[in-house]
């Protein structure tokens, strides 16, 4: 791979303007970037003043990077599985000189416990693949195969995880799909992780969810606040003011 050394990217890589706080992220040209539901989940996050934050399945990194502009949170440690998407992430820390306030950590969902210890974030986030059904891809270590679907964790691995490194009364903060809510809901019970939260996403007013955020507290007791649902688009193309809040504009 050749690199461009004005700007210190790789072939097939660009750099983008999160216009929040001067913070610009790296992404491949041809391969799989951050979405709306990244940016929502960012908002929907509530970390306090102090608190250790652990992102899992970073892919960009996107998401530690918006909550350090958006938050207090002392350190965000973001884990990804994919070294040259990790590899990526890092400079995208670097090149916001947030080496001191990111770390990005290359490794396995399935061993966080392991990786970090029990007990030792405050709170964590999670994009996680969205689609448990993996027949019939054609490449599944192609990364956005691995983004999507299920192929190197199950959405249990994603909760018993998250419920390990959590201490006592710390927060889970996930987007994913309504139609797999039962599924995520039956998880987080089993690892005694107890839904506070919950949000739905519509495209548009009059069409139906296509994303939930959820936040779970390890130890919780049994309460959920349905929050009033967010609309992404007034029209095609055009956002909501909810968006451009969420956003930070």
């Amino acid at each position: 791979m050749t690199t461009n050394p004005m700007e210190g990217l790789l072939e097939n890589e660009r750099v983008d303007d999160l216009q929040r706080n001067g913070l610009k992220i790296i992404q491949k040209t041809d391969g799989f970037c951050f979405g709306m539901d990244a940016v929502l989940l960012s908002g929907f996050a509530n970390v306090k003043r102090g608190e250790k934050v652990l992102d899992m399945g970073t892919g960009t990194g996107i998401i530690p990077l918006l909550l350090s502009a958006k938050t207090q949170g002392e350190h965000f440690t973001a884990l990804e599985i994919q070294k040259e998407i990790a590899e990526m992430a890092a400079r995208s820390v670097a090149m916001n000189h947030l080496e001191e306030k990111i770390e990005i950590v290359n490794g396995d969902i399935k061993e966080a416990s392991r990786i970090f210890g029990g007990a030792s974030f405050d709170v964590v986030t999670t994009n996680p693949p969205y689609m448990n059904d993996a027949h019939g891809l054609k490449n599944p270590t192609e990364v956005k195969a691995i983004s999507r679907h299920e192929v190197l964790c199950t959405l249990e691995d994603v909760v018993r995880e998250g419920a390990k490194v959590l201490k006592s009364g710390g927060r889970m903060y996930m987007v994913h799909r309504p139609h797999r809510l039962i599924e995520i809901i039956s998880a987080m019970k089993q690892y005694k992780m107890e839904p506070k939260r919950m949000c739905m996403v519509h495209p548009f007013k009059d069409k139906e969810a296509n994303m939930v955020l959820i936040e779970a507290v390890k130890g919780g007791g049994s309460w959920l606040k349905m929050e009033a649902p967010i609309i992404v688009y007034k029209e095609p193309g055009v956002y909501t003011d909810e968006i451009y809040r969420i956003y930070g504009y």
